[in-house]
Formats: structure tokens, C-alpha cells, sequence
């Protein structure tokens, strides 16, 4: 059972502690720019990047209508589970006198079984 553990890579990111310590790095940039938005002066092109936070405000209403599309898209892009293997089915047909056997014996659709 040892060996078994040894044998696994650990990667960066196996350790809950290192994605915690991520999140907390991400966490610190973002309210550093926050605070930057006190300091820096913008050349601003429009009256609504006067807004106190209107960057964050406009990434953050940008990905929300980016899945709301992705969502309405989903509606008729979406195919069933299945969909690639009717297609194969109709192209190429299984003969009818083979065995089951042989069908799993050259690699025949059945992988649950």
C-alpha cells in the first residue's frame, strides 16, 4: 500500500494548502488595485471611467452576459451523449452473424461490460 503512495507524482496543486495560498495572492493583487484606483489618474476617454471601481464592475457584468450567451448557445449547439456513435452506427453497420465475442474481441463498442 506504501509503494502505491510513493508512486504517485505530487503535483503543485494536489496540496489544498498551495491553491489556498494562490487564492490568497489573487485576493492581495486585486484589492492592490483597488487601491491603486485612489493614486493612478486616467486619461479617460468616457464619463462613466470616472465610476470608482467601473473597470472591475465592467470585467465583471462582461463575464456574466458571456455565460449567459454561452448558455443560450447551449440550447441548440448541445448534442446527446450518443450523438458521434449514431453517425458511425448508420456508417458503418456491425455484420449480423457476428458474436458478441467477436465483437469484443476487436474492439467492439461494449466498454462497460
Amino acid at each position: 500500500m506504501d509503494k502505491q503512495n510513493d508512486n504517485e507524482k505530487q503535483y503543485l496543486f494536489d496540496n489544498p494548502k498551495n491553491v489556498k495560498r494562490l487564492l490568497y495572492i489573487v485576493y492581495a493583487c486585486c484589492a492592490i488595485l483597488v487601491l491603486l484606483e485612489f493614486v493612478i489618474h486616467r486619461h479617460i476617454y468616457h464619463s462613466w471611467e470616472e465610476l470608482f471601481g467601473f473597470y472591475p464592475i465592467y470585467g465583471f457584468v462582461g463575464c456574466v452576459v458571456l455565460v449567459l450567451v454561452a448558455k443560450w448557445m447551449r440550447t441548440f449547439l448541445m448534442r446527446d451523449e450518443d450523438y458521434y456513435d449514431k453517425i458511425e452506427k448508420k456508417q458503418h453497420p456491425a455484420p449480423l452473424n457476428q458474436s458478441k465475442e467477436t465483437v469484443q474481441a476487436q474492439g467492439g463498442n461494449d466498454v462497460d461490460a
